[in-house]
């Protein structure tokens, strides 16, 4: 990986995943829940928010995670699954307004797509796509409907009850569905990510970007 490649990930990581988890945090807060608060992650400091391992994941493959922010379903003014719902779809929803902030110059001719980039720095074009694209990465990994995802809260709350009782007895097999999803389906030749995360974060990109 290039140095202006690895510039780049590092600042999209920073912000993106700070703002992510931040707006969990302020939901939750903003619902009633006091726990982000007590728990030291409604900040925007970016050492509250950062996972070491997730943080490596998405400077080496494009994505990643950060720390999941505590909360009480409990203690929501509106509570499980209509609170968690809107706690949940905060973050994946402010990875989409970064994206479409940063999509701005593009849209108003201030850089171009195919801007060059230096030996050693990303240009303003490659940092300012790099930090679009991994944010809508960010928003459709986010919004799989598998636990401890995002989409899990958010497809709980609009599915029907007996929809609502697969995803409870699928949560405890969730992380091994998601090595499965990222990692052995694709040796058998089904890309589930590609068709769930990468085609549509290259779909908005273009709408975005071009």
């Amino acid at each position: 990986m290039d140095p202006p490649t690895i510039i780049a990930r590092i600042i999209t990581l920073v912000v993106a995943f700070t703002v992510h988890e931040f707006a969990h945090a302020w939901a939750a807060d903003q619902l009633g829940d006091d726990t982000p608060r007590f728990s030291g992650r409604l900040t925007l400091n970016p050492l509250a928010h950062l996972d070491p391992i997730g943080s490596l994941l998405l400077l080496l493959s494009g994505f990643g995670w950060a720390k999941p922010v505590p909360v009480n379903p409990q203690t929501l003014r509106r509570r499980t699954p209509a609170g968690m719902m809107l706690v949940a779809a905060a973050g994946p929803l402010s990875n989409l307004i970064l994206a479409i902030f940063a999509a701005i110059p593009f849209q108003l001719g201030m850089v171009s797509l195919y801007s060059p980039t230096g030996s050693l720095l990303p240009s303003l074009s490659f940092l300012l796509s790099e930090f679009i694209f991994i944010n809508l990465i960010l928003l459709f990994f986010n919004m799989i409907p598998i636990f401890p995802l995002d989409g899990e809260k958010v497809a709980e709350y609009f599915l029907p009850p007996n929809g609502q009782d697969v995803l409870l007895r699928l949560r405890p097999y969730g992380p091994i569905l998601l090595m499965a999803l990222l990692f052995l389906l694709p040796i058998a030749g089904i890309n589930i990510f590609s068709w769930l995360v990468s085609w549509p974060a290259f779909q908005v990109f273009d709408l975005l970007v071009l």
